[in-house]
């Protein structure tokens, strides 16, 4: 059974995924899972793919939502992000990539494009 976080998580991921789609991006994948890191969404934006980092937070405490994103969590998005790109991508060129957050904040979401570069 999941827990309360664990659905609060789920409903802020499929309310990221609409508001995307809402402003014109399109659903590729869900919760892409390595052992090396986690996607929360994937989708496209014109020919630009974008890995999708999803967080929420009920209060602005400890710098809120979007600073909970640390160099250890950006650097297993990057790693997750190399083995979609080699899985999918392998024998073709890579498309454009970039890394958004949607950081939830009281229930009202921030889509930061280009969060962080892929160094």
């Amino acid at each position: 059974m999941p827990t309360a976080a664990q659905l609060s998580g789920s409903r802020a991921e499929l309310d990221a995924r609409r508001l995307l789609q809402e402003a014109g991006l399109s659903y590729v994948a869900a919760n892409v899972r390595y052992k090396v890191g986690e996607l929360d969404l994937v989708m496209t934006d014109g020919p630009a793919l974008v890995f999708i980092e999803v967080r929420t937070r009920w209060s602005r405490g400890f710098g809120g939502a979007a600073a909970s994103i640390d160099h250890r969590k950006r650097s297993r998005m990057q790693r997750a992000a190399s083995r979609y790109l080699l899985e999918h991508f392998a024998q073709t060129a890579w498309p454009e990539c970039r890394f958004d957050v949607v950081a939830f904040e009281s229930g009202t979401p921030n889509w930061i494009k280009s969060a962080f570069d892929a160094k």
